[in-house]
């Protein structure tokens, strides 16, 4: 019979902790007592047919009873509870039996394919805490993942989630490693290449610490969130789509990866390229082109750090059945005129309208990508490429193809445009010498990008422009004051944002 000794109830908190599963409890109730937990213990949490493994909070205050136990929304929706106050039971979890090989890592022992695979389960299992996600990313930081061990862990991230067969050899994708804002190049060349009946199921990111990420930009015009039929329909009716990848669970284990990664500002070779080729492989692609922008403030910021990359990616691709093509670009300036999602999606809509207002930047490289993958897929001799994407863009075909696949994905809607801005202009006259990327993807998220859709920032100059004192550099856009007023707060203290400097006489 139940006791007060063998359950507590659950009560639905509201904390976000992201995909960290947390449960809550008073440090003495008789639970705690009786099973020796102390803080940041593993607990299983057993609620009706449904478990979770949660890290443990201590409660030393009123906020729960001595009866109550307290659910993040990640571990609520795990256990996928009914309502308040139904009964779970609560005991330590086992011991994560693959962390032997994390530290084995840590101490030079390489990772194989049954080592990566165990923690790659393990991950997706939701058995690792955050801590231990944290000596799995140090394992793998920098260049400590060799070719093989690279090789490994994709394979095991492929096996993770759900993979679409598309019965085709031809079946195009495309990725950017990223770090540069703008370059919103993807939905353009999705529709110029699916307009010529190529199959492109492209899946994206969505941002976290950068002002959009490809899916966020979509968001502002259609729905991104699908399932995995739905996904399956919408590139079966119209050749390509543009979803969120998280929505399908296409190598699952890559987002909580991620995550982790960014909190602690470590960067993986090996693990990026995993991630990357992980994902081409889930979503049935063949062909895969990747856009490697190089520059002193992007992500990738020597061309020998890209040839790395180049290797990895293109090898690593090649051991999963990939043909993997990469281009090393300029990444030394945004590409395109916004930074954020709604910026973004204006961008993307006037190249593909041909308005005359359009960023040549951003429509000339999406028809040079655009063109290598319709090489790639023989709808087009070698050099044709681009004249091809050209003529698909400047005859609507483009336009029209995308307009369907968004109508099919959930309907299409015009960005938003936001309510508050601020122009910050030039403080001397001169040439436009440097944009410091970084800042300004800081910038455009400090102003609410990219939850607040319609926030960003909208650039008015590009490198080796001449300027007058006075000149508007770039407008700062924000759906509320306050943010609108916390981005300027940072770029009084950060004037290096974009540079201009005197020219020579």
């Amino acid at each position: 019979m139940d006791t007060q000794l063998d359950f507590l109830h659950l009560r639905r908190l509201g904390i976000n902790t992201h995909q960290e599963p947390v449960v809550y409890m008073r440090q003495d109730c008789q639970v705690a007592i009786s099973e020796g937990f102390y803080a940041h213990s593993r607990v299983e949490v057993h609620c009706g047919e449904q478990s979770v493994i949660a890290t443990l909070v201590l409660v030393c205050s009123d906020l729960l009873s001595h009866e109550e136990a307290g659910l993040s929304e990640a571990a609520w929706h795990r256990l996928d509870c009914p309502a308040d106050g139904v009964p779970a039971r609560f005991h330590h979890a086992r011991p994560v039996e693959s962390m032997s090989f994390v530290r084995g890592k840590l101490y030079g022992q390489r990772f194989n394919a049954e080592s990566a695979k165990a923690i790659i389960e393990d991950i997706k299992a939701g058995h690792y805490s955050d801590i231990q996600l944290s000596a799995f990313v140090t394992a793998c930081a920098g260049d400590r993942l060799d070719l093989d061990e690279t090789i490994a862990i994709t394979r095991a991230m492929v096996g993770s989630g759900q993979r679409f067969d598309w019965s085709s050899d031809k079946v195009m994708d495309k990725h950017c490693v990223g770090g540069l804002p703008g370059n919103r190049t993807t939905p353009i060349v999705v529709a110029i290449v699916a307009a010529n009946g190529l199959l492109m199921p492209k899946t994206s990111s969505r941002a976290i610490t950068s002002p959009a990420g490809t899916a966020d930009t979509m968001e502002s015009m259609t729905t991104v969130a699908m399932s995995f039929g739905h996904m399956r329909e919408v590139v079966e009716q119209e050749g390509g789509c543009l979803a969120w990848g998280g929505s399908v669970s296409l190598s699952p284990t890559d987002d909580i990866v991620i995550r982790v990664e960014r909190a602690l500002d470590l960067d993986s070779e090996g693990q990026l390229v995993a991630s990357v080729i992980s994902k081409k492989v889930a979503a049935g692609s063949r062909q895969v082109l990747i856009d490697i922008p190089v520059g002193p403030t992007a992500k990738v910021r020597s061309q020998s750090m890209a040839q790395t990359l180049k290797q990895l990616l293109e090898k690593t691709g090649a051991a999963l059945g990939l043909d993997v093509r990469t281009v090393i670009t300029d990444g030394n300036q945004p590409i395109g005129r916004g930074i954020g999602p709604a910026l973004e999606a204006r961008d993307i809509l006037q190249v593909l309208r041909n308005d005359g207002h359009a960023p040549q930047d951003l429509r000339e490289k999406s028809l040079q990508l655009a063109g290598i993958l319709l090489e790639m897929g023989e709808k087009a001799a070698t050099g044709q490429g681009y004249a091809l994407a050209q003529r698909t863009l400047l005859d609507g075909s483009a336009m029209k193809k995308f307009e369907a696949i968004c109508m099919a994905q959930g309907g299409f809607s015009e960005p938003p445009v936001a309510e508050f801005t601020h122009c910050i202009r030039a403080p001397n006259s001169g040439v436009v010498a440097y944009f410091n990327n970084r800042f300004i993807a800081r910038l455009a998220s400090l102003a609410g990008a990219p939850n607040a859709k319609a926030a960003g920032i909208e650039l008015h100059v590009t490198l080796g422009d001449e300027v007058e004192a006075g000149a508007p550099l770039f407008t700062l856009h924000a759906e509320a004051p306050g943010e609108l007023a916390y981005a300027l707060d940072f770029l009084d203290g950060h004037t290096d944002v974009i540079r201009i400097e005197e020219q020579m006489v």
